[in-house]
């Protein structure tokens, strides 16, 4: 499966709720950082992680998908 196909497939509805929270984190951070006024360091500094880790969150989120075709446990499998 390549990245097109994988990001057409439908995401769980967890990673759902984790994407729309990356996606507010990485608009925030933005938006503090591209403040037109002056900030203290440790703001923007706060701001720059919060900008990277929602921008992370959400592309991790939008690449799970739902596997249909391996819905049924292996009898094998051990857990690990």
């Amino acid at each position: 499966m390549n990245i097109v196909e994988r990001y057409k497939k439908p995401t769980p509805k967890f990673f759902k709720t984790l994407r729309n929270i990356g996606i507010a984190l990485a608009t925030a951070g933005g938006a503090i950082i591209a403040a037109p006024i002056t900030m203290p360091a440790i703001v923007i500094t706060i701001a720059t992680y919060m900008t990277v880790a929602g921008t992370v969150a959400t592309a991790v989120s939008q690449a799970v998908v739902t596997d249909d075709e391996n819905t049924e446990t292996d009898e094998n499998d051990d857990g690990l």
